[in-house]
């Protein structure tokens, strides 16, 4: 895997970092300071010819179009193909340096909304092999709802997304809620892409906003979020 050659992405390697928070994960200082992230699915022609699923790899930019980070799916044809995307998955995310600071790990487990027990997670490490938080989906008659954990599995937020999360030329919009479900402290969207990219592929994108003080950990994991949500609700073989 190597990170894209993004003419732009040296811009926000080389910026300063005016204040690391305390333990701050190496690699996510960046991270800290920003409260927006638009992360763009590569389209693959193997899957839009074909319908032959490919391991997934997405850019990540921030607001005004710099690489921020590259992430890459890690993935054995046969899980792909008929797992579809119940698959489990090893995502792994790059800075502009090519150095891993991420990996978002998802593991098999039924989809049914019938059954309680096969709900879905996924862990979020940063370095990788040192988890720092989870996101654990949450039994609803019709709600998409999820928790989102720090390191040592306690709720920090909840994410609640629509009724319905197929649309046609708007925007699907997941809160990113306290714990009470009371105030909405950001969001992920998937958004919308266009007819022919909607119709014919499963390459999405998505913004994700946040507060510019949350902890840089808790945006790592709503990073992750944003990833097991475009898994269980947007990638379908078109």
């Amino acid at each position: 895997m190597a990170a894209s050659n993004d003419p732009m992405a040296g811009q926000v390697s080389m910026m300063a970092v005016s204040h690391i928070p305390v333990g701050c994960p190496p690699g996510l200082e960046y991270l800290s300071q920003i409260d927006q992230l638009l992360v763009k699915q590569k389209v693959e022609l193997l899957e839009v010819i074909l319908g032959w699923e490919t391991n997934n790899k997405y850019m990540v930019k921030n607001s005004i179009g710099q690489q921020v980070f590259f992430v890459a799916e890690e993935n054995d044809c046969c899980n792909r193909q008929f797992c579809g995307p119940l698959r489990s998955f090893v995502l792994h995310v790059q800075d502009n340096m090519g150095q891993e600071v991420m990996t978002f790990t998802r593991p098999l487990k039924c989809g049914s909304c019938c059954c309680p027990c096969c709900l879905q997670e996924i862990e979020i490490q940063s370095p990788p092999g040192n988890p720092i938080g989870y996101v654990i989906q949450n039994w609803h008659q019709y709600l998409p709802k999820f928790t989102v954990q720090n390191e040592k599995r306690e709720g920090v937020l909840k994410i609640v997304g629509p009724f319905c999360t197929i649309k046609c030329c708007s925007d699907v919009k997941f809160h990113v809620l306290s714990m009470d479900e009371s105030t909405e402290v950001g969001t992920i969207s998937k958004q919308w892409s266009g007819l022919g990219r909607e119709a014919f592929t499963d390459a999405d994108n998505f913004g994700i906003c946040f507060p510019v003080d949350l902890d840089v950990k808790i945006k790592a994991v709503l990073f992750g979020a944003c990833f097991l949500i475009d898994f269980m609700f947007f990638e379908h073989n078109k």
